[in-house]
């Protein structure tokens, strides 16, 4: 049977390159957060520990809005989903610096911009271009739009320090705030992509709630909740805390902005790589390898002298598999399930990542508070990584078929 060209693979660049480039903007933004850690407690005194508790309560909502607006994409369209997500981000990032409690810094920049985030996040995107791409493609197509997130670090970091360095943490919180509200016209694009992309989904798939009771039961899918737990942990903590361990070797805000950037460049290969990698290999295997290699990049980081340079060369290994969990365990979900609830499937288990992005921000402002260092952090990502890779073992994947993609 010949393929339409409505279905040929020309359609689906403009869709794949619209999720991309809002993916970009809204991590990109939310992933250099971290560098306003110290700055927002400078002008309030809140303490390291209650605006990290604050930055954590942000992963928890964040996670938690993922499946609800993956739901709310399938049964309204993703436009919509995008469009109140940046209202609801500008919003949040603009009172930010108005705040002065714990509470009111917690509601914005925690509750409310964090819940807008979600809205142009992994789950609403990878699952919107999913169910317009043929199952052969749609590895590689999460691995580039995974990789637009990586971009957006990568430019929004050394971006964003520079505006604090110039005009003040205010100012450079609030341009984010407006970087946000270019993902609306972007919305708009997607919508017109997908127009020339129909929707691939069979009509006899399972309705959502079928498919919630049957994904309950499998193992498979439980045990990537619980590697994904880890993911969450490892990057939340990094994207909160690096900047202070940079400071507590005694170097600038300027090599925190650039190793944030380097982890963001690096991670746009790593994605790459995830996603054509998952097309050839098992990808729990793929899965494996990633968080096996966190563990041994740690491991190094920690007996390395802490330099400028070890910190630019421990973010650009660690970024290669930083966000290149999403890729394979996104194509896993769609394996087992099929792609029609995948954005309400795969935004249950960035709920559960984002658990873990809660305790790996909070416990990182405790330990620092505490003990003075990271070190019980590091120590933490490194047994968390190990029992990821074990998390994979008894996963049930059946090997790629091999096939032939049309031209």
């Amino acid at each position: 049977m010949s393929v339409p060209s409505s279905n040929s693979p020309a359609s689906h660049w403009p869709l794949v390159l619209s999720a991309a480039a809002i993916l970009m903007i809204s991590m990109g933004a939310r992933q250099s957060l971290g560098l306003f850690v110290t700055p927002i407690d400078g002008a309030t005194g809140l303490g390291i520990a209650t605006v990290s508790l604050a930055f954590a309560v942000s992963q928890l909502i964040w996670g938690a809005a993922q499946p609800v607006y993956g739901a709310l994409a399938e049964r309204w369209g993703t436009r919509t989903v995008i469009v109140v997500g940046a209202l609801l981000v500008a919003l949040g990032m603009a009172m930010t610096p108005f705040a002065r409690s714990p509470l009111s810094l917690t509601f914005w920049i925690g509750v409310v911009a964090a819940a807008g985030a979600a809205g142009g996040s992994f789950a609403v995107l990878i699952g919107g271009i999913a169910r317009h791409l043929p199952e052969e493609r749609r590895a590689f197509a999460t691995g580039f739009v995974n990789a637009g997130s990586s971009f957006g670090q990568f430019l929004f970091a050394p971006l964003a320090q520079m505006l604090i360095a110039a005009f003040g943490w205010v100012s450079a919180m609030l341009a984010l705030a407006a970087s946000a509200l270019l993902t609306i016209p972007l919305a708009w694009t997607m919508t017109r992509a997908t127009r020339a992309a129909p929707a691939l989904v069979a009509h006899a798939e399972s309705p959502l709630g079928e498919q919630l009771k049957r994904a309950l039961r499998e193992r498979s899918y439980l045990l990537l909740h619980l590697a994904f737990f880890t993911c969450g942990f490892h990057i939340a903590f990094l994207v909160t805390h690096l900047p202070g361990e940079v400071a507590l070797c005694g170097l600038s805000p300027a090599v925190s902005a650039s190793s944030l950037a380097l982890i963001g460049l690096f991670n746009i290969a790593g994605s790459l790589s995830a996603g054509a990698l998952s097309q050839r290999y098992r990808m729990k295997n793929v899965l494996m390898a990633t968080y096996g290699a966190r563990a041994v990049i740690i491991g190094l980081y920690l007996i390395a002298p802490k330099t400028a340079w070890t910190f630019y060369l421990f973010a650009a290994a660690l970024g290669y598999t930083y966000l290149a969990t999403v890729p394979p365990t996104a194509g896993l979900i769609g394996k087992l399930f099929g792609p029609r609830h995948l954005a309400t499937l795969f935004g249950l288990t960035l709920f559960t990542h984002q658990i873990g992005g809660f305790f790996g921000a909070w416990l990182g402002g405790l330990t620092i508070s505490r003990f003075g260092d990271y070190t019980w952090m590091w120590y933490a990502d490194i047994v968390l990584a190990l029992a990821a890779v074990i998390c994979h073992l008894p996963i049930r994947e059946a090997r790629p078929i091999a096939r032939a993609v049309p031209a």
